[in-house]
């Protein structure tokens, strides 16, 4: 599946959140890396021991979502995409933070009281002897 329009992206990664609201478990990731290409960078120097910290021209992001369905459950596994330009990376970042805040506010939790009752008993255990 190839790269979806940037509105089009939004749309799929509300039903994505949506979909995930009625279920008690699984996981959505979401992924963010500059698309670099084949774009040339300069060599690194003494002054400049990172050049692709600076590129000569800003490059895209590609942005990813997924619902992290394991390899027995391929077949269910949705993969979404689009890539930013430069130049409408502000406009894009406030609508996906809205669509991510609103569909984190649907999802449950984790449950991880199991975790601080482990660690109490260790901190407890350590402060006995």
């Amino acid at each position: 599946m190839g790269h979806l329009e940037n509105d089009e992206f939004f749309i799929k990664l509300t039903e994505l959140f949506d979909a995930r609201k009625g279920k008690d478990h699984g996981s959505i990731v979401l992924v963010q890396k500059r698309l670099s290409y084949d774009q040339p960078l300069p060599e690194a120097t003494s002054d400049t021991i990172f050049p692709d910290l600076h590129p000569p021209r800003p490059m895209p992001v590609l942005i990813r979502a997924t619902n992290a369905k394991g390899k027995e459950r391929r077949q269910d596994r949705i993969k979404l995409s689009t890539v930013v330009a430069p130049d409408s990376l502000p406009a894009f970042f406030e609508k996906y933070a809205d669509v991510c805040k609103a569909g984190m506010t649907t999802l449950k939790p984790r449950d991880r009281s199991k975790r601080k009752g482990k660690a109490k008993k260790k901190k407890g255990a350590a402060t006995a002897t």
